[in-house]
């Protein structure tokens, strides 16, 4: 029978648990209690820990029985009761995961430092977590966990004993200090290895000096064939009239998260100091990077197959989709307003229009954003006579409310879509707000595709179909180029038919993605931002995710000053960049900072031919 867990890990980032001391400690449990006792004089307690985990999106859940092994219980007078605490944690566990989780059964260092000159304690030490890994197995694990180790000896003891006892998955973590080492002084690489030798299924590291310190620590373990889990502490711990606390938010945790899971790491969770809306915020970066929480699948062949359209030619489904067949695109981004007032973006346009330009952008939220309905600006601007793409994002609805939104989308008279994951929550105004992320933008490229052959994401036929042209982004100065491509090669797979790219600011940049995108055969706008300011270009640098501007192109606007001159040197910068790169790309995507839309216009103007004419074409 496959093995559920590790068929989990194979599927895509696992979302583990976080903390289970810090809650219990925070809900009344004075810290010279035994935590693991209360599995059994207080379950309620542990239980609800479990379902408030659970109830964040944790895919495992961990037994409260991190020191339920003989040693430490004896301290309590109580290392009579390890089966009892051991099954116990396991049931309540098991009752809550049922069958939306799995359980971790955890187990802990004794607290002793092993000696390997006594045979007398290693043998000990072998019988003590024998002893602990077999009551939890028994009482009905899916995987045991082995964490917080320091010493690698006594971690080697705890694996070997475990791995004699059970043939289910062992996930094994150690502790490292801020330079990186355990307690015997030995570094991520030869850890990983070590552990891979003495039989862990999964190999990681946990505690230690927060998000950052276990980022260094999992990127170096990686490579081993082992899938590697990640489980930081909320930060460094300070005292506070009293109490102990952790200063790492939750949205914290979760940009790390998001940059674990980038570098590969494919299990996140917490540990001390960590609670529910740590846990939360990691579980929207897991269905960010996992494709969402639903999977959508284009039937291919069959009887549904056989009742789908075939959407018309791209050129004979709008004014972009015969520019992006036969012309240049110029489309430049109108944000919606933030209140009920629409004025300036509706002047905007009309002056964008009386330049010529055909098509403009409107963002879903930028940047998290609390603004009007894309779709509703949408409408609007079609009555001025200018072609929209409207943005559709991941972030705040679910599959019901996207396959809605994009039904009236297409009934009202709109054609032209870029589908983006969208930035989350917890960067804009109501970092509080959910995020929902049933779909990534691969997942709804997949969606709008199935809708486009009259067919819903079950599979069933519709009464009807759409016919979007659609598109996707991307990012050309990614960090990882290959990760980045390859997801492009996905989502033009799931049906994108032209790709907009973030703003390009560094020609070899560009010049290394186009490269490397070369073949694709599907058309690219490049990106334009025209820079405001230098107080501008450092905000988006260090601020915006997936903007980098070059430090030689901040300075030009050090030197530029502010106000008009600085204005001028941004539109100089912007034009340089597209007169480079305009034979290369089929159009330009220009975003002009603080709605100024006549920057955009100097920015294009003369450069770029003008778009065929419906009538031309």
């Amino acid at each position: 029978m496959p093995d559920r867990f590790l068929e989990l890990v194979e599927r895509g980032p696992v979302v583990f648990d976080g903390a289970m001391g810090t809650l219990l400690y925070a809900r009344g449990v004075f810290i010279n209690r035994n935590f693991d006792e209360l599995n059994l004089s207080r379950p309620d307690l542990v239980e609800k820990v479990h379902r408030d985990y659970l109830d964040a999106g944790a895919q495992v859940l961990t037994t409260n029985t991190f020191g339920a092994n003989a040693v430490k219980l004896s301290r309590h007078g109580i290392e009579d009761r390890v089966a009892a605490i051991n099954a116990a944690g396991v049931r309540i566990a098991r009752a809550v995961a049922r069958d939306r989780a799995l359980v971790a059964g955890s187990i802990g260092p004794t607290g002793l430092i092993p000696d390997i000159f006594d045979p007398t304690q290693m043998e000990h030490l072998r019988e003590v977590f024998a002893t602990q890994a077999a009551a939890l197995v028994e009482g009905g694990v899916d995987l045991l966990l082995l964490e917080t180790f320091r010493h690698t000896v006594e971690m080697q003891i705890a694996l070997t004993a475990a791995r004699a006892v059970t043939d289910l998955p062992i996930a094994a973590t150690m502790a490292f200090d801020e330079e990186g080492q355990t307690a015997d002084g030995l570094g991520p690489e030869r850890v990983a290895a070590l552990l891979v030798r003495w039989g862990a299924d999964v190999i990681g590291a946990n505690c230690g000096a927060g998000p950052s310190g276990v980022e260094d620590v999992v990127t170096r373990m990686l490579g081993t064939g082992r899938a590697v889990l990640a489980q930081p502490n909320a930060g460094h711990p300070r005292r506070l009239e009293g109490r102990v606390l952790y200063m790492a938010t939750p949205e914290y945790l979760g940009e790390y998260a998001k940059r674990y899971l980038q570098a590969g790491v494919r299990l996140v969770g917490g540990c001390c100091g960590t609670t529910p809306d740590h846990i939360r915020q990691v579980a929207a970066e897991v269905r960010m990077a996992s494709g969402g929480r639903v999977r959508i699948l284009v039937p291919q062949s069959g009887a549904v197959e056989k009742e789908a359209v075939t959407p018309p030619a791209l050129a004979e489904r709008s004014d972009l989709g015969r520019a992006l067949a036969s012309g240049f695109v110029v489309s430049v981004e109108i944000d919606p307003p933030s209140g009920t007032d629409p004025t300036r973006a509706l002047e905007g346009a009309r002056a964008l229009a009386a330049a010529g330009v055909r098509f403009v952008n409107i963002a879903d939220g930028p940047r998290a954003t609390a603004r009007m309905s894309a779709l509703a600006m949408a409408h609007l601007l079609r009555e001025v006579g200018i072609e929209p793409i409207v943005h559709v994002t991941c972030r705040d609805r679910n599959l019901l409310g996207i396959q809605a939104d994009l039904l009236g989308a297409w009934a009202t008279g709109i054609r032209n879509l870029l589908v983006i994951t969208g930035d989350p929550s917890k960067l804009g105004d109501y970092p509080m707000a959910t995020t929902v992320y049933d779909l990534d933008s691969v997942g709804l490229l997949r969606l709008v595709s199935a809708l486009n052959r009259g067919l819903e994401p079950s599979g069933r036929r519709m009464r009807g179909s759409t016919a979007f042209v659609k598109g996707c982004g991307v990012e050309p100065g990614a960090r990882d180029l290959d990760r980045e491509v390859a997801r492009l090669l996905r989502k033009v797979e799931a049906g994108a038919e032209f790709v907009m790219t973030q703003p390009v600011f560094d020609p070899e940049v560009m010049d290394r993605f186009l490269d490397r995108v070369r073949g694709l055969g599907v058309p690219v706008l490049m990106g334009i931002l025209p820079l405001a300011s230098y107080r501008n270009a450092e905000f988006l640098h260090h601020e915006v995710p997936g903007m980098t501007i070059p430090e030689p192109t901040r300075e030009r606007m050090k030197r530029a000053g502010h106000g008009p001159a600085a204005r001028e040197e941004g539109v100089r910068i912007a034009r340089e960049v597209l007169v480079a790169f305009r034979d290369r790309v089929r159009g330009v995507y220009v975003m002009p900072p603080f709605d100024r839309y006549d920057t955009a216009l100097a920015v294009i103007e003369g450069l770029v031919p003008a778009s065929p004419s419906p009538a031309a074409s």
